[in-house]
């Protein structure tokens, strides 16, 4: 699915939202609610075997530096319910982190795509304890992606994933959200904060990669 513009919004003081496969149910108050559509996944071949670009993600440009991190709830039921914060380049390019549930549990989640996924897991209560929700944060710097997290609404201080990504390339980035085997759940995205060191550029329409080579 292409991206579709979410006019006139503007979130968290910001502007420049666009929608990646607009979910059929969200609503912008006290931050960001969304309901997360069956069959909805981000992933490449890696394991599985098929490619799906198909989760939910409200987007913006960020340049070669910036933080950005999210507070999140989510009503996790099924099989690989998940929600975070994507980095994206195009459907082939992108880092997604969060939490996924994982065999009845959540877990501290990233996956890292560069034509195929590789997947890390943390399990949430074990290092958390109890918690009802989660702050993930993005600091893209240079050629690295460092992926931290915190209870609650703490800062984020511990490194979940440091991963490669294509310096001085522009790129999106987000709230996200899927649900790939069950109904759908909802989600709510109550905080977000920004800073971008750089000025972006819009990203090329989907299909040309600046910056990568083989």
């Amino acid at each position: 699915m292409g991206m579709q513009q979410a006019e006139g919004i503007t979130l968290f003081g910001l502007g420049g939202w666009r929608w990646l496969n607009q979910p059929v149910n969200w609503l912008s108050y006290a931050g960001l609610t969304v309901t997360a559509d069956s069959g909805t996944d981000f992933w490449r071949t890696t394991h599985h075997g098929f490619v799906r670009d198909t989760g939910h993600a409200l987007l913006r440009p960020v340049g070669g530096r910036f933080r950005l991190s999210t507070r999140f709830f989510g009503d996790y039921r099924e099989q690989h319910d998940q929600a975070g914060l994507l980095l994206r380049l195009d459907e082939s390019n992108w880092i997604k982190a969060g939490i996924e549930y994982v065999d009845g549990e959540q877990m501290l989640s990233a996956v890292v795509t560069r034509e195929v996924s590789d997947w890390s897991v943390l399990p949430l209560e074990a290092v958390c304890g109890p918690v009802e929700s989660v702050t993930i944060e993005m600091e893209r710097a240079d050629d690295a992606v460092t992926i931290r997290y915190a209870a609650e609404g703490g800062t984020p201080k511990a490194v979940l994933r440091i991963a490669y990504f294509p310096p001085d390339v522009p790129a999106e980035a987000g709230p996200m959200c899927a649900s790939p085997d069950g109904a759908g759940f909802p989600i709510r995205f109550a905080e977000l904060d920004f800073t971008d060191a750089e000025p972006p550029v819009t990203p090329e329409p989907s299909g040309a990669e600046p910056g990568l080579s083989d």
